[in-house]
């Protein structure tokens, strides 16, 4: 499974994971994306979407690890991946049949999205 996540940039953006290289992806408290967050394992790859003015999927990473001790807050390391060739913005997103039932559209608030492999692949060019 592959997975969106979403960050307030002003907050934690992508380039502060570059920076970071790694950081521990937490501080989720929405009970479906918490789910997400305790399903993911070590390799499974992930975009990361800023929000706020930016609305977009800027860049890749990776799980690293995860620790689901704690159900109501799951501790899942990643590691910074690539900056995508070109940000996809939201309305790009919403724009392809592909994420029609998507959760990133259909559930906006939601921070931790399943994605597909063909939608990875949309939004990565991968």
């Amino acid at each position: 499974m592959d997975y969106l996540l979403k960050t307030e940039p002003s907050e934690y953006s992508f380039a502060d994971l570059q920076r970071d290289k790694s950081t521990v992806w937490d501080g989720v408290s929405n009970p479906v994306a918490l789910k997400h967050l305790r399903g993911m394992k070590p390799g499974e790859r992930l975009v990361i979407y800023e929000t706020g003015d930016h609305k977009s999927a800027v860049g890749t990473a990776a799980v690293v690890s995860v620790d689901a001790s704690d159900a109501k807050n799951p501790r899942v390391k990643i590691k910074a991946g690539k900056a995508l060739p070109r940000p996809v913005t939201l309305a790009e997103i919403k724009a392809q049949k592909l994420f029609a039932d998507s959760p990133l559209v259909r559930q906006g608030r939601l921070s931790v999205v399943p994605l597909s492999g063909e939608q990875y692949r949309f939004l990565t060019g991968e």
